[in-house]
């Protein structure tokens, strides 16, 4: 069920991602993509919406499935929709933190789960835009951002704006 949108006489379809980053009060968890999209860059934890689920269900979902952690509450923080030249799908990430959970972070075949104290978050094996809103979801501020990226590590252009709800 892709939402059609045309931007300068191109067609795009959008596909709705989910985004969990697990905080405590000094200390941030993020994986290590092991495959696929983005591989070999430190993310929170993530994934597709699947048919039938809701965006916070698929939230739960994937951060279960990536880092074998349950959450409790998910507080949604923001919506960034990211454009990559050369790809007319649009993707529609719902961004999502917890600050509270259940088990122990545990590798999986697709992320390799690590803790990173706040002052120390490896943001140059992350995604360009991270440094960029991360500070809003530390401070618990709710976001709504738009990224233009070429590859993977260059941003062409973005906004990004602090909202009252997302």
């Amino acid at each position: 069920m892709a939402a059609g949108n045309v931007t300068g006489g191109t067609m795009f379809t959008s596909k709705l991602l989910t985004l969990v980053l697990v905080v405590q009060p000094q200390r941030i968890l993020l994986g290590m993509k092991k495959r696929g999209f983005g591989a070999g860059l430190w993310n929170g934890f993530g994934g597709k919406v699947e048919t039938g689920e809701t965006i916070e269900e698929a939230a739960r979902r994937e951060l279960w499935e990536e880092s074998g952690l349950t959450v409790d509450t998910l507080l949604k923080i923001g919506r960034i929709t990211f454009e990559f030249v050369g790809s007319s799908e649009l993707l529609e990430v719902h961004v999502f933190r917890a600050d509270t959970f259940s088990g122990e972070p545990t590798e999986s075949d697709e992320m390799r789960p690590q803790w990173f104290d706040l002052e120390k978050i490896p943001f140059g094996g992350m995604w360009p835009d991270d440094v960029l809103w991360f500070p809003l979801l530390l401070q618990k501020k709710t976001f709504v951002g738009y990224f233009k990226l070429q590859g993977h590590d260059t941003i062409l252009e973005y906004t990004l704006d602090q909202v009252e709800d997302v």
